[in-house]
């Protein structure tokens, strides 16, 4: 898989978007969320990308159409979410000519080429789930600003790259250093508007299992999910997973940036959870995902045989550890059973799971799906809310009728 990435580098060089994001034409096609303003469009516009949700075109949130996760426990790259925060995207980079810096606390500065980073280094692979801290925030009630995403903002990707470790070991990290500040190419259309700026622990960043991606899926990565380089942070949200990385800060006090210090804050309470009308609440960045799963074959008012078995199936992820056990339920969750979990892909990965479901009765049922991970942590029954419609991992539930 090395091999197929590197060839494929060598030969694409340059990464464009053909006329940039304002000259595209969206499709007619749409679906409609189970939420307040949820009609979607669906559109095939964007480059490199097959049929995706469009949840808003500048800068570009796309969302996986939910049927695609009944395909395979990797998300294709054409069909992975894409959510930038800035509006100002290259439509091309030239991987021939793109340059990463690594600067601040060091011994030495680094200036680095993506052949220096690909010829010069140890590469690894992951497989990890790529999720927005948003996911799911069309379903927070009361509402909340924000992307209204469905559950679709989310994906799951064999990760090729080489640990941001070895390449701050060559930089020489200098004693006193607290933590590893980052940045990408995107820049917002004011001089005022801050740079989407993130930053890990020096001990988090040298864990040795953060890297530097420039491989998806035996691919390199499509220009929207971050072409020619982005961080890749297992088992965290993906504010964290900076696109088109270019540049690497070591730095000796706490990072106290915009989007450090002030977004993607969450209240410091169990399942950053706080009621509408709390107020002084203190927060916390967000930082480690959280348990989750879900039914991906049957959707909201399927029809099923009644008295047929039928196979139920879907994905199941542990948050930042792997996953230990799925329940499975047909009753509203009155009664559980153990779901048959397959092959296990790494502990930061989707893992597919299947049921038997057996409605001996024509009528309703509800269906319920439910993971644990290692640590004994579960999902909650009822649902999280907070201003910024973060970390939502309710257990999910759809009714199917048998007749």
């Amino acid at each position: 898989m090395r091999r197929r990435v590197l060839h494929a580098l060598a030969a694409s060089g340059v990464a464009s978007a053909a006329g940039g994001w304002a000259s595209l034409t969206l499709a007619a096609d749409a679906i409609t969320f189970p939420f307040e303003n949820g009609l979607r469009e669906l559109t095939s516009a964007f480059p490199q990308k097959g049929e995706m949700v469009l949840v808003r075109s500048r800068p570009p949130l796309l969302e996986t159409p939910f049927s695609v996760f009944d395909d395979g426990v990797f998300t294709p790259n054409d069909r992975f979410f894409v959510r930038w925060h800035l509006p100002s995207i290259p439509v091309s980079v030239d991987a021939r000519t793109f340059r990463l810096r690594i600067h601040g606390s060091v011994s030495r500065e680094l200036d680095l080429g993506l052949a220096d980073i690909i010829n010069g280094f140890e590469h690894i692979e992951v497989a990890a789930v790529n999720q927005c801290a948003g996911n799911s925030r069309g379903f927070f009630k009361p509402r909340v600003a924000g992307g209204e995403w469905g559950n679709g903002a989310m994906g799951n990707a064999l990760w090729t790259g080489v640990r941001l470790k070895d390449v701050l070991d060559r930089a020489g990290v200098k004693t006193g250093a607290v933590q590893v500040r980052y940045r990408g190419l995107d820049k917002g259309l004011l001089p005022a508007t801050p740079d989407f700026v993130k930053a890990l622990d020096i001990d988090h960043a040298r864990n040795g299992e953060v890297m530097l991606a420039f491989g998806m899926n035996g691919q390199p990565l499509p220009l929207l999910n971050g072409f020619p380089l982005r961080l890749v942070v297992p088992g965290w949200y993906s504010t964290y997973w900076v696109k088109m990385l270019n540049d690497i800060e070591v730095i000796d006090s706490p990072d106290q940036n915009f989007w450090m210090a002030k977004a993607y804050q969450i209240p410091d309470t169990p399942g950053a959870n706080m009621s509408p009308q709390q107020t002084g609440v203190k927060t916390v960045a967000i930082n480690r995902m959280v348990p989750r799963s879900f039914i991906t074959n049957l959707s909201d008012g399927s029809v099923v045989d009644a008295g047929a078995p039928r196979r139920v199936r879907g994905i199941a992820f542990g948050g930042d550890t792997g996953v230990t056990k799925v329940l499975f339920s047909a009753d509203g969750g009155t009664s559980w059973t153990p779901a048959r979990l397959d092959r296990d892909v790494g502990r930061y990965s989707f893992r597919r799971w299947e049921a038997r479901f057996m409605p001996r009765y024509a009528g309703e049922y509800v269906l319920k799906v439910k993971a644990i991970n290692d640590r004994g942590e579960g999902q909650p029954g009822e649902p999280n809310w907070n201003p910024g419609g973060y970390m939502r991992n309710v257990v999910e539930s759809l009714k199917v009728v048998a007749a």
